[in-house]
Formats: structure tokens, C-alpha cells, sequence
């Protein structure tokens, strides 16, 4: 089945060269189906970078997913025009008698920044806090992992000093083995570009479930067993080349930064890296698609906490 985003999104002519299926409104309002309402809160800086890689994993779905851009109104981005929020994306003024299956959070570079000192903390808060009523799960990305956690559980994350870059293995906690991570190997790649971490230790307290873990990164994804709420606190919805640009751009302002590790081929930045993390997003997201889809009510209105 299709995704179902705006008609003139620019993202969907990218999309469509990538032959993922998109859905004319006009066509997705004449079949008689319900889709998947899913929010996309997008923090990144570059958002249509952003809107294709999300809407890549959801549109791969056999089931129709119908795509709502949300942004927050505090602030604004400087990379993305104003024309572009205004035409396509949401506030939570405009959405805040809807509900929908699934609201995403990605990741933003503010992870340095106390969660206070964020210049929209207290409308994310709000936003969260909205969800709770109003939105049947949850996925976190990066730092958007960290601030459901810590809204929602009290975790806090913790500054490593260093940027933790690369492409590092997980292993699967065999102990929870969800349905969500049904045809994962015991090991498998995760991007990551994060100063900061959440302590083992004190996510195990809170009664989540650790679902990946890393010996060279740490915890690599999170779950709530009574929400189901996922914290990815990797980049799984990187292109091959995020990390590359990511490693040019801080080059170039001469921000002291490490080759990013096991990800050029054999540490050579001339050569392309290979996206070996791709198929294992697919995966993970169809899985979370498939289990709202048997989870949610057909007329969901209300959140049963």
C-alpha cells in the first residue's frame, strides 16, 4: 500500500524516483479503508531531508499510512523556508482535536543543551503530554528518545565528553524477544552520532525493557512493555551518506571531530560507504506498523491508559 503525504510536497517527487509508493489525496479519499495516522514531529534542522527518510520506511509498508508534518511554533528552523513549515507542516494548535496511531519524535541538535534550556522544552512537554491522550504509541528518535524518556520515565541523559560516531553493532537482548524485532539477527548495525547516553542501569530501574545493546555505544533501543512506546536512541533512518556529511560539515568549521568509526571502507573518506543498516530499518518499522495495525481500535478516540 501507499503513503499518503501532501500533493505538493517536494519531497514526493523524491520519493517517487525511489519508487516508493505515494498516494494522490484524491485517490487515498475514494478507498474505502482506514489508514494509519501517523505524526511526524520533525526537530532536524534539514527537513525535507528528514520528511524522505521517514516516509521511505513508512511507505514500504503493505498497509496505507497517511503522513502529518508537525513542527514545533517556539521556534523555527534557519535551514528550511518559512514557506515550506507554513504550507505543509503542523502546530499543535492546528492538530489538537485529532488523534492518530503513531506520533514520531526525531532526533535535534540541542543534545548538549540541558532539556530546560531548549528553547522549545516546555511546548515539546506539552506536545508529549498531548500525546498521552490523543495518540496510541509512541517512537523516539535520538535525542527525541531521550526527551520522551526523560517526560516520560524521569531517565536522564548523560554527556560523554566525546561524540560517539560511526556504525556500531548491537546485540538483541534474547531476554525480550518482542514481536517487533521479529526477523533480526542476534547482531546488527545501527548508525550513531550522539554526545550523549542514557546509563543501563537506570533504564532497567524504571521497569523498561532494553531491546539492543552495544559493548562500544551502549543502549541502542528501548521499549515501554506496557505502552509499547519505542526509544531508538540511533539514526536507523540514515541515508548511506548522513554520516559522511555530518563528518564534512564539522570539518569544515574546524570542529575537532574522529573519522566516524566502521563506516568508510577501510577508513578511506574517498571511498562511498555502504548502507548496511537499511534493510534491518525496514524491517524494524514494518513490524511496528504491522503490530499498531492489530493493536489499535478501528474508531480510536481515546487512549486507554
Amino acid at each position: 500500500m501507499p503513503i499518503k503525504i501532501h500533493d505538493n510536497l517536494p519531497a514526493r517527487k523524491l520519493l517517487q524516483n525511489e519508487i516508493v509508493d505515494v498516494i494522490d489525496s484524491s485517490i487515498a479519499e475514494k478507498q474505502d479503508i482506514r489508514p494509519l495516522k501517523f505524526l511526524l514531529l520533525n526537530l532536524m534542522p534539514k527537513k525535507l531531508e528528514t520528511e524522505v527518510q521517514f516516509a521511505r520506511l513508512l511507505g514500504a509498508s503493505p498497509l496505507q499510512i497517511e503522513l502529518t508534518l508537525m513542527t514545533t511554533e517556539t521556534y523555527s528552523p534557519r535551514n528550511t523556508k518559512k514557506e515550506h513549515l507554513i504550507e505543509f507542516y503542523k502546530t499543535l494548535d492546528d492538530i489538537n482535536n485529532n488523534f492518530y496511531d503513531v506520533l514520531i519524535i526525531t532526533g535535534a541538535p540541542v543534545e548538549t543543551v540541558p532539556f530546560q534550556e531548549v528553547k522549545y522544552w516546555n511546548e515539546l512537554k506539552e506536545i508529549i503530554s498531548w500525546s498521552s491522550r490523543n495518540v496510541f504509541r509512541r517512537i523516539g528518535i535520538c535525542w527525541g528518545a531521550q526527551a520522551l524518556l526523560k517526560v516520560l520515565h524521569n531517565v536522564e541523559k548523560h554527556s560523554m565528553g566525546k561524540k560517539l560516531f560511526g556504525v556500531f553493532d548491537h546485540n538483541l537482548n534474547q531476554e525480550k524477544r518482542y514481536r517487533l524485532m521479529q526477523g533480526f539477527i542476534d547482531r546488527f548495525p545501527m548508525p550513531v552520532s550522539r554526545y550523549t547516553e542514557n546509563k543501563k542501569d537506570e533504564i532497567i530501574q524504571t521497569g523498561l525493557d532494553i531491546l539492543a545493546f552495544s559493548p562500544s555505544s551502549g543502549v541502542g533501543m528501548v521499549r515501554c512493555p506496557k505502552t509499547k512506546d519505542l526509544f531508538i536512541l540511533n539514526h536507523l533512518e540514515y541515508d548511506a551518506i548522513t554520516l559522511k556529511n555530518e563528518f564534512l560539515r564539522d570539518k569544515s568549521q574546524n570542529i575537532k571531530i574522529d573519522i566516524p568509526a566502521n563506516y568508510f571502507p577501510n577508513d578511506d573518506i574517498s571511498l562511498e560507504p555502504i548502507n548496511k543498516w537499511r534493510p534491518y530499518a525496514f524491517l524494524l518499522f514494518t513490524n511496528f506498523i504491522n503490530e499498531v495495525y492489530q493493536d489499535v481500535p478501528f474508531n480510536f478516540t481515546k487512549v486507554s491508559n
